[in-house]
């Protein structure tokens, strides 16, 4: 470390004395934090230099083969202390690493960035790097998707209580619930691939987006200037420019961007709390490692730690969303600068902060344990109340009266509710009823009455055709990658 004046100890750049941001360095996968790097970004301008500079030279602007091969030559060589040394002289990131790019391309500094603003490299590198943000995150949501398909389809007919208000409510199946997970992540995939396949090239605009400088370039001649913008568009890959432009592409685009994947984050905080809830109930849990320790001071602790990560960084998603709606309400007429900073930060966050939890909720679905016993036991717990009415129709189909059963249920319901809730002992009501000699029409039915099964309505029936008409269509495109299995980098 360096003293450095009155500033005094100055830490190192990197290391453990310098703060680093805990979604590069602890939880994002190494190919998302690359699609975020300084490598990637600056790389991406030269790329954007050189598809500008093919494209005029195409076009009979006097720009060499030569000037264009020694571009190509350089796209790798970035020298970053030297482009931060002259960010630092000039004051101005675009022209810091044009004079870096042009350092190593003698011949061809003449040519860099001609006719072209600022945003021609920022905005569109930021398009391209939101593309393949997505790219990166669409299959990983299939795969969240296609692993608690297989758990639905697997449990499609395991009776469990239902909860509405977290209190019991009537029986579902395991595998019903988990498709309810599942449909609001096939919304999100849907979401994210619209929004992925509708992001539109700023291309070539110029300071304004009137595309003056470039008009002067080819001496007014406006379909030259027409046909340089298609051409880069179409070298970056994208279908579609925008026409209208101001310094920069409309700000909106990035509302929605961090609204899909802020609404991706919603579904994931809902997912892993109905998982932590269900932990807590010992109906459900997440993996749980063999060396794994819950708690340093309870040693029989298994906090369901994977869930409360994936709802800890999903507020942080959710939140991301204000900025975006509020930069997009500041940008003055052509555009003003103060979006800058706030992107640097909330763009590279939202795709980080996302691939962390698709990866770690692909790793929660791969492992999930049921536990049907304590399931079962639940059920019985709440399902001789549930049960009445069924007991109420056979007692009056075996010519009983409905108001005389009614209120022998009531009397005997009151009794079992007393046992559990003042005694603690499980519910008795079905006891109470065997032994009542007034049911005696109906004891050898009560099996049946009481089976879970018939209590879950189409649940089972439901499940299957969901994962049929709708799920497994929509994972088709994404089923080469289907075996790859998440890995946690924490």
């Amino acid at each position: 470390m360096a003293a450095t004046g009155d500033r005094g100890v100055q830490p190192a750049a990197d290391g453990p004395d310098t703060y680093r941001s805990p979604l590069a360095s602890r939880y994002a996968s190494p190919e998302m934090c690359f699609v975020f790097s300084d490598r990637y970004k600056f790389r991406t301008w030269r790329q954007l230099w050189l598809w500008l500079a093919e494209a005029e030279q195409t076009l009979g602007l006097p720009i060499t083969d030569e000037q264009i091969q020694e571009m190509k030559a350089n796209l790798d060589n970035i020298d970053f202390k030297m482009a931060a040394e002259e960010e630092k002289r000039l004051r101005h990131d675009v022209m810091a690493h044009v004079h870096t790019f042009g350092h190593c391309c003698p011949k061809a500094a003449g040519i860099i960035h001609l006719g072209a603003t600022s945003c021609y490299v920022g905005d569109n590198t930021d398009l391209i790097i939101l593309r393949n943000a997505f790219d990166l995150l669409l299959p990983k949501l299939a795969r969240v998707i296609s692993r608690l398909a297989d758990f639905a389809k697997e449990r499609a007919d395991l009776p469990t209580l239902g909860f509405t208000h977290f209190q019991p409510a009537q029986l579902t199946t395991v595998g019903k619930r988990c498709c309810l997970w599942i449909q609001d992540l096939c919304m999100d995939l849907q979401n994210l691939k619209r929004i992925r396949d509708d992001l539109r090239f700023r291309g070539v605009k110029g300071t304004t987006g009137t595309q003056a400088s470039f008009l002067q370039l080819f001496e007014g001649d406006d379909q030259k200037v027409e046909q340089l913008d298609k051409m880069v568009t179409e070298k970056a890959g994208f279908k579609r420019a925008f026409i209208i432009t101001g310094q920069t592409y409309t700000r909106k685009v990035d509302i929605e961007v961090l609204s899909v994947l802020a609404s991706l984050g919603a579904s994931v905080h809902k997912i892993c709390t109905d998982i932590r809830l269900l932990a807590n109930l010992k109906e459900l849990e997440e993996p749980f490692e063999k060396q794994q320790i819950g708690s340093s001071a309870m040693p029989y602790k298994r906090n369901p730690m994977r869930s409360e990560r994936c709802c800890s960084l999903a507020r942080h998603l959710m939140t991301l969303i204000m900025d975006p709606l509020q930069t997009a309400s500041v940008q003055w007429f052509e555009r003003t600068l103060d979006d800058s900073a706030n992107r640097r930060i909330c763009l590279a966050e939202a795709f980080l902060t996302a691939d962390t939890i698709l990866n770690t909720l692909q790793n929660i679905s791969e492992g999930l344990v049921v536990y049907p016993k304590v399931i079962e036991r639940r059920i019985w717990q709440e399902l001789p109340f549930m049960a009445t009415e069924n007991i109420i129709m056979a007692m009056v189909k075996a010519g009983g009266s409905r108001q005389d059963c009614h209120e022998k249920i009531r009397v005997l319901s009151q009794q079992a509710a007393a046992v559990v809730k003042q005694e603690g002992s499980d519910n008795d009501l079905i006891e109470r009823i065997r032994a009542d000699t007034y049911f005696s029409p109906i004891h050898s039915q009560l099996d049946r009455l009481l089976d879970p099964s018939s209590f879950t309505g189409r649940a089972s029936q439901q499940v299957q055709r969901f994962l049929e008409e709708e799920v497994f269509p929509l994972l088709k495109p994404y089923e080469s990658v289907m075996k790859v299995k998440a890995e946690l980098y924490l």
